[in-house]
């Protein structure tokens, strides 16, 4: 097993199917005015933060009763000890990014309490002690009991790998050992009713070479659609994974189904798992992801709804929905190298995601609508609180994705100032990125290797991009530039050459499907990777919800370094409409039914909404082809 110094959010060094490589999070060091303080602020906030609500909340008290260290009743929800695992997993990615003894002394404490929990016969689940024990493995599609164990295993993996210790990583071997002799080797059937056991198996396998675990791993997705756990597609076992072509039921369970399937197919290579993945992801990108990359529209199983199905206001789009988006696309990526799954990571990521977390790092949003009247705020926790460690341990491990490497060279995926040092075919090479995006588009790298050698540099031309260029060490590269797509560099590095990529940033009225009928007229305001809504608190002189955007508004965008902790606004001319007369809901259609006047209006990303006072806010606004009756 690879111990310190290989943190890799899913390692693919070995895999026979996957075109990527990865990059360990040790040897990215992110320096920008982004990512670098959240991070830091995940570190030495957010984690420390939510160790002592896991504790207040009796999460950890429940592993010292399962010890026998405390006495008293269970606390909390039955699936409570993912997590404290995915708090490890968090914790363990940060101290892979830069040492912290205090993190790392009460990372070890954690763990710990975990491993003395463990009965005898590897099994590791605090709800299932004492009386309970005869209710082991008795209700898999409700209990998630393999959901744990899958959280259990991630954390320890994590864990040995940035530290190098290996008494979690020990437990976590000996539980899906038992796993695989009570199911595989005790042929029993059954399959987990909430999907993350399998992408967890088929990493621990990565890690320590047993093919016992990735065979566990296939056995629970071969298992799906037998109606072993009811059949119904919220479970998503109305059919074999193979014949799946929609995505529908639970969207955390759906795609974290998904990112299992994506690690199968990347050690076995079976055409039919990248079949269905293509027919899943086109099902959820054209016609069932909301426009930050969220997914989820129903709060009714907190599902994926019918084709075009995404209304706002009402809107569940669950932060870890988003997150699995994330950890999805991942995996695409990294099996085919194909920028459009890079361009939906990175949608989700800097909006779907960071909605889901406040600015100061310690509240929280558990779904995130794209319209609201003022009364939808972060929470410092929710009693079922799947969301904050989640985007925690996501967040932490954001360093080991901006980079991969092939045979053919080093592929960069998203951007960011900073440095990172990459063995390609032998050879160190150091990258130093210089750039401000998100909120600029323009980015210079410095190429560093230890001796000249011939390789290829990948740079992703983002699907948003218009009128991209590169140059190199100052002359226009001879190679036609298309966006959504990673443009191959190809020569002979000499230390100090010098990429630049100038990724224009225009302020784009994006439109929606005419299927989708709660947006029609209107549109949404993009800049480079981010999605922008019109916040009441910006624009006190009118109700957002009236906000009417003529279609030759004059727009522009200013850096504000000190709203929101830095952020670029859109500002522009628009118009609000009057529609409220007497109070009537209905009213005949008149010439003058609606008045208008003319305002100027304020747009911040999406990602920073609700930070400061309540009042409505929307993405989608009301459109106007030609400005009319205006005062």
């Amino acid at each position: 097993m690879k111990a310190r110094g290989n943190t890799f959010v899913v390692d693919t060094t070995n895999s026979p199917y996957a075109k990527l490589r990865p990059v360990p999070i040790e040897n990215v060091h992110l320096e920008d005015s982004f990512w670098a303080p959240r991070i830091s602020m995940i570190r030495e906030k957010t984690i420390p933060s939510q160790h002592e609500i896991i504790e207040e909340t009796g999460r950890l008290f429940n592993f010292r009763r399962a010890s026998g260290k405390e006495r008293g009743g269970f606390r909390g929800l039955y699936f409570n000890d993912s997590d404290v695992y995915k708090w490890v997993e968090a914790a363990a990615f940060s101290l892979a990014a830069g040492r912290n003894d205090d993190l790392h002394r009460l990372t070890r404490q954690t763990i710990l309490e975990i491993i003395s929990a463990q009965d005898d016969d590897g099994y590791l689940n605090t709800y299932f002690t004492f009386d309970n024990k005869k209710k082991r493995w008795t209700n898999l599609r409700d209990m998630h009991e393999l959901y744990c164990a899958g959280h259990l295993i991630q954390a320890a993996i994590a864990y040995y790998r940035a530290t190098g210790e290996h008494e979690l990583i020990d437990a976590a071997c000996r539980f899906a050992d038992h796993i695989d002799e009570t199911f595989r080797l005790g042929k029993r059937d059954g399959t987990p009713g909430h999907p993350e056991i399998e992408m967890a198996l088929v990493e621990l396998y990565r890690l320590t070479g047993k093919r016992r675990y990735l065979e566990l791993s296939k056995f629970f997705l071969d298992n799906r659609g037998k109606g072993l756990i009811g059949g119904s597609p919220y479970h998503i076992d109305h059919k074999p994974f193979r014949e799946l072509d929609e995505i529908v039921g639970h969207a955390v369970r759906s795609v974290y189904l998904n990112c299992g399937a994506a690690d199968l197919y990347m050690e076995i290579g079976d055409e039919r798992l990248l079949e269905a993945l293509f027919h899943l992801w086109r099902s959820m990108t054209e016609r069932k992801m909301y426009i930050t990359g969220g997914i989820g529209s129903r709060y009714v199983g907190e599902s994926f709804g019918e084709d075009y199905e995404l209304p706002n206001v009402t809107a569940y789009a669950e932060t870890c929905a988003a997150i699995a988006n994330v950890m999805w696309n991942w995996r695409m990526l990294l099996i085919t190298g194909e920028a459009r799954f890079a361009d939906v990571m990175e949608l989700a990521l800097y909006n779907g995601v960071l909605a889901g977390i406040s600015i100061d790092g310690e509240e929280y949003f558990y779904v995130n609508p794209l319209a609201d009247r003022g009364t939808h705020r972060r929470q410092r926790w929710f009693k079922c609180a799947c969301c904050p460690p989640n985007i925690a341990r996501l967040l932490a491990s954001i360093p080991g994705c901006f980079y991969s490497i092939s045979s053919e060279g080093i592929w960069l995926h998203l951007y960011a100032q900073g440095k990172v040092s990459i063995d390609v075919n032998g050879v160190s090479v150091k990258l130093t990125q210089w750039t401000r995006y998100p909120w600029d588009g323009d980015v210079k790298i410095m190429v560093q290797p230890e001796t000249e050698s011939s390789f290829s540099m990948f740079l992703r031309i983002p699907g948003w991009s218009r009128k991209p260029k590169v140059l190199v060490n100052d002359q226009p590269i001879d190679q036609p530039l298309s966006a959504g797509s990673y443009l191959e560099i190809r020569r002979l590095w000499k230390h100090g050459d010098i990429i630049q990529l100038v990724l224009p940033m225009s302020i784009e009225r994006i439109v929606c499907n005419s299927r989708v009928m709660e947006n029609q007229d209107r549109v949404a305001l993009r800049r480079g990777p981010l999605i922008y809504c019109v916040e009441q608190v910006d624009n006190p002189d009118f109700d957002v919800w009236n906000l009417i955007l003529p279609l030759d508004s004059k727009m522009e965008a200013k850096w504000e370094p000190s709203l929101l902790n830095g952020v670029v606004i859109i500002s522009g001319e628009a118009y609000a409409a009057d529609d409220e007369i007497d109070g009537q809901l209905y009213r005949v259609e008149t010439s003058s039914s609606v008045k208008m006047r003319r305002v100027k209006f304020t747009a911040i990303p999406y990602f920073a909404w609700a930070n400061r006072e309540p009042g409505p806010m929307t993405v989608w606004i009301r459109s106007l082809m030609l400005p009319h009756q205006a005062t």
